[in-house]
């Protein structure tokens, strides 16, 4: 089971790191709410079209009222507060300073689950962890040429701060799920989480813009397509897959196999964007696959 769990969270990482490159391009077409909306939405149906199948029931309508709230809840923290920061992020630094700042969500989730779930890491977990995080470190600030902050204008400072609470709202929506999923099905509960943020988004984009958004993306062929193709691998693939590993293995480990995705981005950005790699990178892969197989040792 703690294979299935691990194996499940390197999944994710990978469809959540294929999801943020398509993300990437649809927010420069339609805009950051835009496609936090239209994501949620397809990720809804995709899976309900899933649950038909696997559990013969479209809809969770056997969740208890606990699971109801608390995953309702987790979906509101996890797919709207923290996706419309994290968004604003891609669209400013890019997924891969992102995906730094939300490499450093396993010490923030271990802690959280430590005080309202009683988890434990082992001195395995803890050296795995430390290597992964330092391996991404090392990998996304590659490109800069220092460690200093001040090096960056007032725009990326901004990204970095969005960045930070996205990582922040990541942890505190791990934790919450794990605490309402219990041992309901992954797929049902992932449609609770989408469900309220569904809900979620259209009141924001009401308020926000009275809906011209939705407008912007029907006038918008490429917008569309790249928001198509990411709610597939990001909110649907990657998701449920995260569920799967919540349920088999601790939330720390599986923070931190998810928190690969700055090391596995490195595939598609070489074969796909033509990106330069830069030796420091590999050096910090390395390092970070080293950590993933303290896990699975």
């Amino acid at each position: 089971m703690e294979r299935i769990g691990e194996l499940a969270a390197f999944g994710a990482a990978a469809t959540m790191s294929t999801g943020a490159l398509f993300f990437e391009r649809g927010i420069r077409h339609i805009g950051v709410l835009t496609v936090n909306f239209i994501k949620v939405m397809v990720a809804f149906v995709l899976l309900t079209i899933t649950a038909t199948f696997s559990r013969g029931m479209p809809l969770p309508i056997d969740a208890s009222m606990h699971t109801l709230v608390i995953l309702s809840i987790s979906g509101i923290v996890g797919f709207l507060i923290t996706d419309m920061f994290l968004f604003s992020v891609y669209g400013s630094v890019g997924p891969r300073i992102a995906m730094l700042f939300m490499a450093l969500s396993p010490p923030v989730t271990a802690v959280i689950a430590y005080i309202f779930l009683g988890e434990t890491i082992g001195p395995r977990g803890g050296i795995g962890m430390t290597l992964v995080v330092s391996g991404i470190l090392i990998t996304v600030f590659a490109k800069q040429s220092g460690f200093s902050f001040l090096q960056f204008n007032k725009k990326d400072r901004q990204g970095y701060i969005f960045a930070f609470i996205a990582c922040v709202g990541q942890s505190t929506g791990m934790v919450l799920t794990k605490a309402g999923l219990g041992d309901y099905d992954p797929i049902a509960g992932t449609q609770i989480r989408i469900f309220a943020a569904v809900i979620g988004y259209a009141l924001v984009s009401l308020i926000y813009n009275k809906g011209e958004g939705i407008k912007k993306a029907v006038r918008s062929p490429e917008g569309l397509k790249y928001t198509l193709a990411g709610s597939v691998f990001g909110p649907y693939l990657g998701v449920a897959l995260s569920l799967i590993a919540i349920q088999r293995i601790s939330t720390g480990i599986v923070s931190t196999l998810m928190g690969l995705a700055p090391i596995v981005i490195i595939v598609p950005e070489l074969l796909i964007l033509k990106r330069k790699i830069k030796p420091m990178e590999i050096v910090g892969a390395l390092i970070a696959v080293a950590g993933t197989a303290v896990f699975f040792t």
